[in-house]
């Protein structure tokens, strides 16, 4: 039995493997296992994006599949992008662009009112078609620029206050132990744990 991961995103592979390498289990993105699908995600909630892209997946191999949908909500914005996140301002438009809109549109906001979260919602599809799900959430503020190496994304204007640090100035093993996804990941392992 393998998990396939509905990515073709290497950072979050790396993130993955990392979190699930001691369930024993090889773990491969849809690349990797041959897969090709374009999964429209038109649900409104994170839960409902990883839900048909996993089920999308599954209904193309005998694995465990695994989806993640997963994106920034800053209050002051109403909760935008939201699950429109990778689809926001287009989505060939580059995060450096992306970040300098949002940072731009907080322009005037106080410290105080530019918190925000990344949120992500995990799906798993076992071989025998029940669904098992986690959510998580890591909170935080958006920055004035973008600061740091580390990360992808969002990972740059998304700013941890407790730390003094952007995500993306986080290691990757700082990033796995406080991420959205990271937390998702090992509640996703646990539910996992009880049922292989």
């Amino acid at each position: 039995m393998r998990i396939i991961f509905a990515t073709g995103n290497e950072g979050k592979m790396r993130e993955i493997r990392m979190i699930m390498a001691d369930l024993g289990l090889e773990i491969l993105s849809m690349k990797e296992a041959g897969l090709f699908a374009d999964v429209e995600e038109n649900g409104t909630t994170f839960e409902e994006n990883a839900v048909i892209k996993a089920k999308a997946i599954a209904a193309l191999c005998d694995d465990i599949v695994l989806a993640d949908d997963s994106g920034l909500e800053i209050d002051a914005l109403n909760k935008e992008p939201g699950v429109y996140s990778a689809r926001y301002m287009g989505e060939d438009t580059s995060y450096h662009i992306k970040n300098a809109n949002l940072v731009e549109r907080l322009n005037g906001v106080p410290d105080e009112e530019r918190t925000a979260r990344f949120v992500c919602a995990i799906a798993a599809v076992l071989p025998d078609g029940r669904v098992l799900e986690t959510k998580a959430a890591m909170e935080g503020r958006i920055g004035y620029e973008e600061r740091g190496e580390n990360g992808f994304g969002y990972d740059p204007i998304f700013m941890l206050p407790e730390y003094g640090k952007s995500t993306a100035e986080l290691s990757p093993e700082e990033k796995n132990k406080l991420s959205h996804r990271g937390k998702a990941l090992r509640f996703m392992k646990e539910k996992l744990k009880e049922v292989l």
